[in-house]
């Protein structure tokens, strides 16, 4: 449990007691025996929670707990009163004090008070998780028809257990978001947050401080305390997608957070603790950055405890028709239409394509040709123009074709396409009217 306690009271039996409560259940608690010396600790580092007495030497309650909140509005805070002090707990709660209890009070009550602190941020963290996360399906869908693909959700399952970390390589446009949500929907800590980040999309600066957070002050416009994606993954799962595009000093940065689980914010002086998963991904040739010095070796080694390679769709061509259908019903509730499938023409054209925007590609051809659509059935009319041209022939060996059978076949389809002006099936083709006339009359 990472949950910091600011302790802050001058009677040294009561100061004892409620820390040593408070560590029994697992809380890590710093004591401060007046409020200077509380004002000093909550300074220099970061705190859940501030346990203030209203009345002590040189800082009292009130104005410790006004500048607490000052640099960390996040802070929760509950005051310690005597009975005849109600007026300044009530005037706590107006600065933004959570709760009071009067002395003598029982260490059971407000231990519970505390761990109902603990549960409403650790809910509220989550819900910070599920909306970085936007549109996250925990029931990862699976589309898996090739012999390659099979093998890598059995490497998932039998990693289901460990909480290793795990680098996913391939092409750009694999899938390799896909596999790191089902490696996470999949994991011992499913049911906690997992948070994505696209390293390549942000500059140095900015990454930096949405990674690790930053302090109040830290720079100009840092008008408070903010948590970073690590903090905010804290017993869950961090995705680093494109983790080669990291600056060599946000690669030092993250090393020391996937070696001790410890980092700093930006501008903050005291370290903060985490227990993070991570799982990243990079398209990139990493052994050839290490090579180039561009990439650190003991951060690799770190992330590629297991590391998982997704071929290309070309390669697994098997994919390609339940990943069209997959396509067609996510993307189909939102035009409104009653598409059921795809021609056989339709399919012949993808199934024969190369796809070098791999998976990212085919979601995008059929998210479009939903769009074109007017029948109840993905036809060749509705596919890019450019993908229907470099159609390939697929040779039936049982029924092989001569040379010149080919290209009248081939010369059929672009003229059906053009719905047969014939001038223009000739521009495209290179070939003048008259030798595509010749082409059609051979028999």
């Amino acid at each position: 449990m990472s949950f910091k306690i600011l302790v802050a009271e001058d009677e040294e039996i009561t100061l004892n007691n409620i820390t040593d409560t408070l560590r029994e259940e697992g809380y890590e608690v710093t004591a401060a025996r007046d409020g200077r010396g509380a004002m000093d600790k909550a300074e220099s580092g970061h705190f859940d929670v501030l346990i203030t007495d209203i009345k002590m030497p040189y800082v009292n309650g009130l104005d410790l707990l006004e500048k607490v909140k000052e640099k960390d509005p996040e802070i929760e805070a509950i005051i310690i009163t005597g009975f005849g002090s109600i007026g300044s707990a009530v005037e706590a709660m107006k600065k933004g004090a959570y709760d009071y209890i009067t002395k003598p009070f029982d260490l059971d009550e407000l231990s519970l008070r505390v761990k109902k602190i603990y549960e409403q941020k650790t809910l509220r963290k989550e819900n910070i998780a599920l909306k970085t996360f936007f549109g996250m399906n925990r029931e990862a869908p699976v589309i898996a028809k090739s012999e390659r693909m099979k093998k890598i959700l059995t490497v998932i399952d039998g990693m289901k257990g460990s909480d290793c970390s795990v680098l996913l390589t391939g092409e750009s446009g694999v899938g390799k978001n896909l596999i790191a949500k089902i490696i996470y929907a999949t994991s011992m800590r499913k049911d906690k947050p997992f948070i994505s980040i696209n390293c390549a999309t942000l500059t140095e600066e900015l990454l930096s401080s949405e990674l690790f957070g930053h302090e109040k002050g830290a720079f100009t416009g840092a008008i408070t305390t903010k948590h970073g994606l690590v903090e905010i993954a804290d017993t869950g799962t961090l995705f680093l997608d494109e983790i080669s595009e990291l600056s060599p000093s946000l690669q030092a940065k993250l090393l020391k957070v996937v070696e001790e689980g410890e980092f700093f914010r930006v501008g903050g002086t005291r370290p903060l603790n985490v227990d993070v998963r991570f799982v990243a991904a990079t398209n990139q040739d990493v052994k050839r950055l290490i090579s180039d010095g561009r990439f650190r070796e003991d951060l690799y080694y770190r992330l590629n405890v297991m590391e998982i390679n997704i071929p290309p769709l070309r390669e697994r061509t098997e994919d390609i028709r339940p990943l069209s259908l997959y396509f067609l019903q996510k993307h189909l509730p939102k035009s409104g239409k009653k598409i059921k499938g795809f021609s056989d023409e339709a399919m012949d054209i993808l199934m024969n394509y190369s796809f070098p925007g791999n998976v990212r590609e085919l979601e995008n051809i059929i998210e479009r040709a939903i769009i074109l659509e007017k029948t109840s059935l993905i036809i060749p009319e509705s596919i890019p123009q450019s993908i229907r041209l470099l159609q390939i022939e697929t040779i039936d060996p049982d029924k092989l074709k001569t040379i010149d059978e080919l290209i009248k076949d081939y010369a059929e389809k672009v003229l059906k396409m053009f719905g047969g002006n014939r001038t223009r099936a000739a521009e495209v083709l290179g070939i003048s009217r008259t030798s595509l006339w010749k082409i059609m009359k051979e028999e």
